[in-house]
């Protein structure tokens, strides 16, 4: 068992060897580093756009770290970069050289997109900003993925601020909203990262959908911080309409459901949800309890929530009693639930490989790995993995080479 990853690769989906997806006319200047920028430019690739990863010499910082496979002896990256940069071609620019500012510019004039994640100024100061790079390409589209946003479309006092995952999920108000009331608590995956560089994804396309209609260019601005404030949108609507300032977390429990939590079974957690009083009908009878579909303190949703001892105590009771998979051939296709996957039983979970969701990436050194799937599905145009993150400056000959021949 605790060699099982090993031959993982075997057992998923294996990747692609071309470009596929629906974006293969649109190329992206990548300049990111970290995480929510190379997320952003990750999407995009994953939709077949060329890609190109820009890192300085010494490398983005985020591909240096761990882990590594145990066979890996060459450490070319580490597996989070190999995630973020996978569908990727790479080269290296050093940006304060002139010559290889200009041929920044030159990939410019030959892009649609351009995306980074520094700190607000950093291009500015480099002289290679949005107004310089719009005027060598006035289509392209410029996007931005900060802490706190860039002036250029709103003014922030933090707008000089660095910013990582938990800062951003910390402002933006989920940390408010997520743990138990004593304990607040970020959300274990870097969602701060991914879900900003999810909207700028979204955000450019829609911007290079505006450039090839119009042929005009156009900044385009994400804020960690404001992004995560769109996710955690709950708070305001609460506060706005019921004067709730706080909107304090109550576990896996939904204040305005019930039932709606994870129980524990003999072998591990499953979610349940029942919120509805057909659903609810059908839960009671399963665990032996049809009388709680129809007392009054039970029979209707609003009596639930207030009632909920009434309905929780029982159910995690006879949950309880049983296994994971009894309970899931008790109710499973009925009411909805499912069990609390730990990311090796995401191995084994029969949706999960019959969507492809798991597929092996092959290395240029030691076995394949494994990686999630895009989640995005087309009946024309398929999307997916189909290249290894690049190594440092893998494509300067492939890409810098064909800058160089169309100057002679």
């Amino acid at each position: 068992m605790a060699d099982e990853h090993l031959d993982a690769h075997e057992r998923v989906a294996p990747m692609g060897h071309e470009p596929r997806g629906p974006l293969q006319d649109i190329r992206v200047l990548d300049l990111t580093r970290a995480i929510a920028g190379p997320w952003c430019t990750m999407m995009l690739a994953d939709l077949g756009a060329d890609v190109i990863k820009i890192e300085a010499p010494s490398g983005d910082t985020q591909r240096f770290y761990p882990p590594y496979t145990r066979e890996d002896e060459e450490r070319a990256y580490g597996g989070s970069f190999a995630t973020y940069n996978r569908n990727k071609r790479g080269v290296v620019l050093d940006l304060s050289d002139e010559a290889d500012k200009e041929k920044l510019l030159q990939l410019v004039e030959t892009a649609d997109a351009i995306v980074e994640n520094m700190r607000g100024g950093v291009m500015d100061k480099l002289g290679l900003g949005y107004e310089v790079l719009s005027a060598r390409n006035s289509k392209l589209v410029y996007g931005a993925i900060r802490g706190f946003g860039d002036p250029r479309t709103g003014e922030s006092p933090y707008a000089d601020w660095p910013a990582y995952d938990v800062v951003a999920q910390a402002m933006g108000g989920l940390v408010a909203q997520n743990g138990l009331e004593d304990e607040r608590m970020q959300v274990g995956p870097f969602i701060g990262d991914v879900y900003p560089g999810t909207v700028g994804a979204l955000a450019v396309l829609a911007a290079v959908h505006h450039a090839q209609r119009t042929g005009e260019g156009q900044f385009v601005d994400v804020a960690m911080t404001d992004a995560m404030m769109a996710l955690s949108e709950q708070g305001v609507m609460r506060y706005s309409y019921a004067g709730w300032y706080d909107s304090p977390p109550t576990g896996n429990s939904n204040p305005f459901a019930a039932p709606f939590d994870v129980f524990q079974a003999k072998d591990g957690g499953v979610a349940i949800a029942a919120p509805t009083d057909n659903h609810w009908r059908l839960l009671a009878q399963a665990i032996g309890r049809s009388d709680l579909a129809t007392d009054e303190r039970t029979a209707r949703l609003r009596d639930r929530t207030k009632n909920r001892e009434l309905v929780d105590e029982p159910l995690a009771d006879w949950v309880a009693a049983h296994t994971i998979a009894e309970v899931l051939e008790a109710i499973g296709g009925q009411v909805p639930c499912g069990p609390v996957n730990l990311p090796g039983d995401l191995f084994k979970d029969p949706h999960v490989a019959s969507r492809d969701m798991l597929v092996a990436v092959e290395q240029t050194s030691g076995r394949p790995v494994v990686q999630v799937n895009t989640p995005m599905r087309f009946t024309k145009t398929p999307a997916g993995v189909y290249r290894r993150a690049p190594k440092l400056g893998e494509h300067d000959g492939e890409i810098l080479g064909a800058l160089d021949s169309e100057d002679e």
